[in-house]
């Protein structure tokens, strides 16, 4: 068995569901110490109970990333419980459906307050627990970073802001000893579609599962192990020479329908 990840402490934000629940099991199982930090408590407790169900380590920690106290606080008990955060995986967020037009104020920020504030604040702090002793910083970005994605103004908006901040951070810490790179997923069957189909529309999920699954040149959707697969690479050594980076993982979705 390999432990690309042994003994080392690593945060993942939306541990609780969907890819952020495939990320903390795959690093677990790599040997990695995980801290679950979950707006929904229920979620985090679940995957943290799976992981040591299974022999691993992890533990979680109720926290809304979008408070600057909560963050602080949730850092400094990672710290305290499982040792010094060595990995840090920016992946709590949440979407929007809407054009300019129809994207309330309300709706730009609450978008915001998650998937750029809640990425600012977590990078914040692992920034100064990494400095002088190095670290991993991974954020989840999206396709709709990269290109124009038809109703997704705020989550575009967003995932951009996610985009950027991963070069930045990448670029002013790399004489720390700090990696930084993103990836982008298209669409992944996550709990999320799930949801939006059966809102959405009722009656006609099978139906629209199949639509968004063909918008993918590969035929199908991604599956968060498969996302989770990335992040370990990009976690570890084996990309130690990798930083600054924006990883699209969209069965074909960006390079071959543009």
């Amino acid at each position: 068995m390999s432990c690309k990840l042994q003994d080392r402490v690593a945060i993942v934000t939306g541990g609780g569901s969907g890819i952020g629940r495939e990320i903390s099991r795959l690093f677990a199982a790599e040997g990695a110490r995980v801290a679950i930090l979950e707006v929904d408590e229920a979620g985090g407790r679940q995957t943290a109970a799976e992981i040591a169900d299974a022999g691993g380590e992890a533990r979680d920690f109720g926290c809304d990333v979008s408070s600057h106290q909560q963050v602080q606080e949730s850092f400094a008990a990672v710290e305290q419980d499982l040792g010094p955060v060595r990995i840090l995986v920016n992946n709590a967020g949440i979407s929007h459906v809407g054009t300019v037009e129809s994207t309330t104020e309300e709706d730009l920020d609450r978008v915001y307050s998650v998937n750029v504030k809640g990425v600012y604040l977590c990078l914040q702090a692992a920034v100064r627990t990494m400095k002088g002793r190095g670290g991993v910083i991974l954020n989840l970005a999206s396709v709709a970073s990269m290109i124009g994605i038809p109703d997704r103004f705020a989550y575009g908006m967003s995932k951009g802001a996610v985009l950027t901040m991963t070069y930045s951070v990448a670029t002013d810490y790399v004489d720390q000893g700090i990696r930084c790179n993103s990836i982008s997923p298209g669409r992944v069957h996550t709990p999320f579609v799930d949801g939006f189909l059966s809102r959405n529309y009722p009656g006609r999920e099978a139906e629209m599962f199949e639509k968004l699954a063909r918008t993918q040149p590969i035929g199908r959707m991604g599956r968060p192990e498969e996302i989770a697969a990335l992040a370990l690479f990009l976690c570890s050594d084996d990309a130690a020479f990798i930083t600054g980076s924006n990883f699209p993982i969209d069965g074909g979705f960006v390079n071959l329908k543009t």
